[in-house]
């Protein structure tokens, strides 16, 4: 089978014959996230690595700094359409660029931003397949020259049905009328983890389990062909006209099945933004363990 919206990536062969194009965009936007003793992460941007060698022309997108609601306690919330707006229009980007995201980690923070664009109205944004990873495995050219676009100005159209929040999970749970995907690991949403990272062990009642890292082959790091990412989505979301929540720790991995299940053509997906931050630090939420 092939995906119902291919446009939502881009090979590294089609990056290369179109880095030039004066409508293009590209930007890398990794970000770690380092354990903590104790619990829990720090989180550290990948601009060093960007600084050491990256795709030429490519700028950096800081997603913590430059496009996070950082007025909320939780990280990477998603920001007004206004704050977000003036933050992409400073990067050079408009709704009507052609935006070419990659990262270094599994194409999630990629995914991120580009459900973070896509909701705003950038309908041309599209995730690079492999990444870093595939455009260096390659041999293809990597620059360490700071890379930027003269500013513009972007007009959003936000979509606020591509963010799912807390009341409308605590409404799937109590009636179980949308399919709710958690996108961690499975020890994480078996319990087998102790709860280490997010204070209580367990996942969100009802909810289902499609690790985000499943999503990727681990010997290219190319997202897994489409008929094998259909068969991992197939028995938890049947109907693609049904509402679909993913949700992880803190909004990122849950993107990334976002965007699998937006290629697959499900047509109603949504990111609860806060995701486990928010709900396992409320200790009136039931958490299940299996």
């Amino acid at each position: 089978m092939s995906f119902a919206h291919p446009e939502y990536l881009v090979t590294t062969d089609w990056l290369a014959d179109h880095l030039e194009d004066e409508d293009v965009r590209v930007f890398e936007s990794t970000v770690f996230l380092r354990p903590r003793d104790g619990g829990g992460y720090r989180v550290e941007s990948g601009r060093a690595e960007y600084d050491s060698g990256h795709i030429p022309g490519a700028g950096f997108i800081d997603l913590q700094a430059d496009f996070s609601d950082n007025s909320q306690r939780l990280r990477f919330m998603m920001p007004s359409a206004a704050e977000f707006a003036a933050s992409a229009g400073r990067q050079g980007i408009s709704e009507s660029s052609k935006l070419i995201l990659y990262d270094r980690l599994g194409s999630m923070w990629a995914a991120r931003l580009w459900w973070m664009f896509r909701s705003m109205g950038c309908t041309n944004a599209a995730v690079l397949d492999g990444g870093w990873r595939r455009w260096s495995d390659e041999g293809r050219a990597s620059s360490t020259a700071e890379a930027s676009y003269a500013p513009t100005t972007f007009s959003p159209t936000a979509d606020l049905d591509r963010f799912a929040d807390l009341a409308e999970v605590n409404a799937f749970v109590e009636s179980g009328g949308s399919c709710l995907i958690n996108a961690l690991g499975r020890d994480q949403h078996s319990g087998a983890d102790g709860g280490r990272t997010y204070g209580r062990a367990g996942h969100i009642p009802g909810s289902t389990n499609v690790p985000a890292m499943e999503l990727i082959d681990p010997d290219t790091g190319l997202y897994r062909p489409s008929d094998e990412l259909a068969g991992m989505f197939a028995e938890v979301a049947p109907d693609k006209s049904q509402r679909v929540v993913t949700y992880c720790g803190g909004g990122i991995a849950a993107s990334n099945d976002a965007l699998v299940l937006s290629l697959l053509g499900y047509e109603n997906v949504a990111v609860y933004d806060a995701s486990m931050s928010e709900y396992a630090a409320d200790e009136s939420l039931p958490l299940a363990v299996d």
